[in-house]
């Protein structure tokens, strides 16, 4: 058994071959290299199995009883100073090794198809693997300045792959935006471990942690310095994590291919900042206010992320801020110590947010066969609708993976959440714990908008037609050939000049079910590729991953189940936790009968079905029998009420649009602050100080110009000013001194 964990320090070198020899092949022979390169997607997936093996191996080891191992060797040694690398096995380590790796599987037999007209496709695969032995080196680490190393080698991964297609202005704004802010948050991290090597003289986690406490213990550092150099390494955990205040730059992030946001945005380069809070939890714990801090910053995120993600019309915008909200929570329960529910949450929420995003890729892609390669159309969710008779099994994966972030039984995301939310109730201020159930309701309502808009209804996709000449719109053609009322396509045509959404509308047009089966397939030109108008079905390579972590979905909250009755004993989490599973609260491990579980999970169900059944009225198709209903249009559609309702919906939309205002407020404070600050340096530098040098020797010119014309060529003359001159400067030489 030790002999297998001594060969663990392989894992993150694994993936390491495929981008090195793509880069010598491109460098050495990029001809033939090119000419095969759809060859290089088997030697990514068949190493990153391969590392995949590994860690299942050390998983099953450390459940069946050895939990901690450490190598170490030394780098650096000079006088006190000693600087020593090495990797750390733990069940934290293996359990984001495996998410780390299933996830970049899938994730990579997705690409395969998905990039193969790529022309980045060999640059694509060189970027994941050597973003996947990055992570791997990360969650390995021993010392804090390892995972620092690791660290920045995973923000220059997410750099290169958010501005994947760098060609397209908005996509190098987005990948620069990314590094800036995490920029902000490495800064801090980088001042906190030196912080705590000034307090403790040890990068060591297991130093780190036990000469922090007995200092503070026995008075031995100011309490405010270990305040502020743990907000620091917290800070480092914010920006990736993306929390607030620093989470602006993942809703960017998603102009990269979606493959991309799959792997980093839901199950790896996110958690990361997650994987630093558990790994110094132990730290964290002594410190007094830090615990919290975090919980503050969880409950703030999980608000926020839920209410910027209600309006949103880009899908993938709408699931990067539902990434946030639900790293929120995970954030949360670590802030109150309930360590197994945050990393629970950590591993059912990678598996249904990865299959909600290579299921996005699906559908964008099918859009595109109708629209084109336009992301701005791809990817509005006010164009889809009525996909569920060209997408089944794309439909089928996506509403299961919905309905998992919703917290629907017995689907993953519902044990882990609901064991988050009862923590809440036990050891977090009220207002975190009402705030975390409210918010449980809106993912269940922006979660399940987001599949209505996507699959229900009928198609709304304006369709353009492109000649030589002119462009004309097709707006009075419907997708069945059926020419629409006039009435309707002046209200398509505004809804696209304004980008409202109308279809919500009691005059949205209806579609006869006749028209809808018998409807012929019809083709349009865009630009000068000729194209499908209907949606179709994804290739088997890219619905295998789909299918894959369905099956996680569905069955990976078993190993959480906390039940103990004689028959059933599936607590498997907390046994391959143990002894940390949970750090403030140790007898909260203990298993619970059926009575307390399902009087436990009643109330975060009913939030859940209540957040569906609100969005099913507002955005399925029964909204247009509760339209017609003569009381309901009443109470809701007339006098005061409908001003009110129609205020405050402005208020929630213009809110959740605009993304809370706060990249406006930051474009405007810092961003546009930070040119002034520098037009005003620039000023003072021309116009004060180069001013006065350039005023200097202007004056000496004039002056020598005037002394020259004074002159009349007797010495004698010079000689009398001279001494003039040198009597006035003694004597005021000699009055002062």
């Amino acid at each position: 058994m030790e002999h297998t964990y001594q060969y663990a320090w392989i894992i993150p070198f694994l993936p390491l071959p495929v981008p090195m020899l793509i880069g010598f092949g491109l460098l050495l022979f990029p001809t033939a290299t090119k000419s095969i390169h759809r060859i290089w997607a088997f030697p990514s997936v068949l190493l990153l199995s391969i590392a995949m093996g590994f860690s299942a191996n050390l998983s099953i080891q450390q459940i069946n009883g050895s939990f901690i191992y450490q190598y170490l060797w030394s780098w650096t040694i000079n006088n006190d100073f000693s600087l020593e690398f090495g990797y750390l096995i733990d069940p934290l380590t293996s359990i984001m090794s495996i998410l780390i790796t299933t996830v970049g599987i899938m994730v990579l037999i997705y690409s395969d198809n998905y990039m193969f007209y790529d022309q980045g496709y060999l640059r694509f695969f060189a970027y994941m693997s050597f973003f996947s032995a990055s992570m791997l080196g990360l969650v390995t680490s021993s010392n804090l300045i390892q995972i620092y190393i690791f660290w920045e080698l995973v923000g220059v991964c997410s750099y290169l792959l958010i501005g994947f297609w760098f060609t397209r202005p908005i996509a190098a704004s987005a990948c620069q935006k990314a590094f800036v802010t995490n920029r902000v948050g490495d800064f801090g991290l980088l001042l906190g471990i030196l912080g705590f090597y000034w307090i403790t003289g040890s990068f060591e986690f297991r130093d780190l942690f036990k000469i922090t406490n007995n200092l503070i213990q026995n008075n031995g550092v100011n309490p405010l310095f270990a305040t502020l150099c743990a907000s620091l390494l917290f800070l480092g955990a914010v920006a990736k994590s993306a929390q607030f205040p620093l989470h602006v730059w993942l809703p960017d992030a998603m102009e990269g291919p979606t493959p991309i946001s799959a792997l980093i945005h839901a199950a790896t380069m996110v958690a990361a900042g997650i994987f630093l809070v558990a790994r110094l939890l132990p730290l964290f714990i002594g410190i007094p206010y830090i615990m919290n801090f975090i919980s503050l910053i969880g409950v703030i995120t999980v608000l926020l992320g839920a209410t910027l993600a209600l309006a949103q019309r880009d899908i993938k915008r709408s699931l990067a801020y539902s990434t946030m909200s639900q790293l929120g929570y995970i954030m949360l329960a670590l802030g109150i110590g309930s360590y197994r529910a945050a990393l629970f949450h950590l591993i059912t929420h990678a598996y249904s947010k990865a299959l909600l995003f290579l299921g996005s890729g699906s559908i964008i892609h099918s859009m595109e066969s109708i629209v084109g390669y336009s992301p701005d159309k791809s990817q509005n969710m006010v164009l889809m609708g009525g996909l569920t008779r060209y997408v089944p099994i794309t439909r089928i994966t996506f509403l299961l993976g919905t309905l998992s972030i919703c917290g629907i039984p017995p689907l993953a995301c519902f044990w882990s959440k609901d064991e988050i939310l009862n923590d809440s109730w036990l050891y977090s201020p009220t207002i975190f714990a009402i705030i975390a159930c409210f918010t449980a309701g809106l993912t269940a309502f922006y979660m399940f908008r987001l599949y209505l808009l996507t699959f229900d209804g009928y198609l709304r996709v304006h369709f353009q037609n492109y000649s030589s000449t002119k462009s004309s719109s097709s707006y009075s053609i419907s997708l069945w050939g059926k020419e629409l009322p006039k009435e309707i396509q002046k209200n398509l045509l505004l809804s696209t000049m304004s980008n409202k959404v109308i279809f919500f509308s009691k005059d949205a047009y209806k579609i006869d079910n006749n028209l809808r089966k018998s409807g012929r397939n019809f083709s349009t030109y865009l630009g000068n590729k000729y194209t499908s108008t209907y949606p179709h079905e994804s290739d088997n390579t890219m619905l295998f991953p789909l299918l894959v972590l369905v099956l996680f979905t569905l069955f990976i909250g078993l190993i959480g189940i906390r039940f103990d009755q004689g028959v059933i004993n599936l607590d498997l989490l907390s046994k391959w936790l143990t002894p940390s599973a949970n750090l403030l609260h140790p007898n909260s491990n203990s298993s619970e009968d059926w009575y307390e579980f399902f009087t436990n999970a009643t109330f975060s169900v009913s939030i859940g079905l209540f957040g569906l059944f609100i969005a099913y009225i507002l955005y399925g198709s029964v909204y247009s029998f509760l339209h017609n209903f003569d009381l309901i249009n009443f109470i809701l559609k007339r006098g005061p009420n409908r001003i009110l309702l129609d205020q405050l919906k402005n208020v929630i939309y213009n809110w959740s649009y605009n993304r809370g205002y706060i990249d406006i407020f930051y474009t405007r404070v810092f961003t546009m602050g930070i040119r002034r600050l520098t037009e005003l340096s620039q000023f003072f530098d021309r116009y004060i100080i180069d001013g006065i040098i350039n005023g200097v020797g202007i004056a000496s010119f004039f002056i020598g110009e005037g002394i020259k014309s004074m002159g009349g060529g007797r010495i004698s003359s010079y000689l009398f000013f001279y001494l003039f001159y040198v009597s006035i400067f003694l004597f005021i030489f000699l009055v002062f001194l």
